[in-house]
């Protein structure tokens, strides 16, 4: 069970973090990532990162922005979002892959949180 949180609304230029708690004991085995979907779009890769959080990778609209870790003691998961854009509006999901290594297509994940809505204002 992934419950993602921190979502809110913000004026552009704002930051938000959002976290992940994932429930189970395996929470090390998988690596994680971070989707979102805006009205009317495809839901789209964000941030990922591996079992350990010794790789990450984020989508080019993201990168030097977002920064995605994780706890593994915790079992969690966040995405700071510093910069924001009314582009980045929309309800960010988190995704456990049952792989160690990242992934960056839907199909590669396997669990998925409720999501959380992400407003930015202009």
């Amino acid at each position: 069970l992934l419950v993602e949180s921190g979502g809110g609304l913000v004026q552009a230029g704002g930051s938000l973090r959002l976290s992940c708690a994932a429930s189970g004991r395996s929470f090390s085995a998988f690596a994680m990532g971070w989707f979102r979907q805006a009205p009317g779009k495809e839901r789209e890769f964000v941030a990922a990162i591996s079992w350990n959080g010794g790789m990450t990778f984020y989508a080019d609209s993201v990168k030097g922005r977002f920064t995605i870790s994780r706890d593994n003691a915790k079992n969690t998961v966040y995405l700071q979002m510093n910069s924001l854009k009314p582009e980045d509006t929309a309800v960010y999901y988190c995704a456990a892959r049952a792989e160690l290594g990242i992934g960056t297509m839907k199909d590669e994940y396997r669990y998925w949180g409720q999501g959380t809505q992400v407003t930015v204002s202009s």
